[in-house]
């Protein structure tokens, strides 16, 4: 081998050699790594949340068509609301017997 050759040489380990460092150094840094995993879980969280949101308001939405369309429950509406009202009603005058 010539010089030039063994220098050449001497470059590229040394190269490798820096890499290897910089490769280890990164997996000893510990709190960077922690760091890294807990920015990768929040992102995953964050996405899970928007999921979620969009699904529950989808899941509202047709609840929401459904109830609207559904005449069992539309003739129904106005019965428990005259009922609620003769509830209300009769409570206040029995309430008002017994106090006087």
């Amino acid at each position: 081998m010539t010089t030039p050759e063994i220098q050449q040489e001497i470059e590229r380990t040394r190269e490798r050699l820096g890499e290897t460092v910089d490769e280890l150094a990164a997996k000893a840094d510990v709190k960077a790594r922690a760091r890294a995993k807990a920015d990768e879980i929040k992102a995953k969280a964050q996405d899970k949340a928007i999921e979620a949101k969009s699904k529950a308001q989808t899941t509202a939405t047709v609840v929401s068509a459904r109830v609207k369309q559904s005449p069992l429950l539309q003739r129904r509406w106005p019965l428990a609301a005259a009922a609620a009202g003769v509830v209300l009603v009769s409570s206040i005058v029995v309430w008002r017997r017994r106090k006087a």
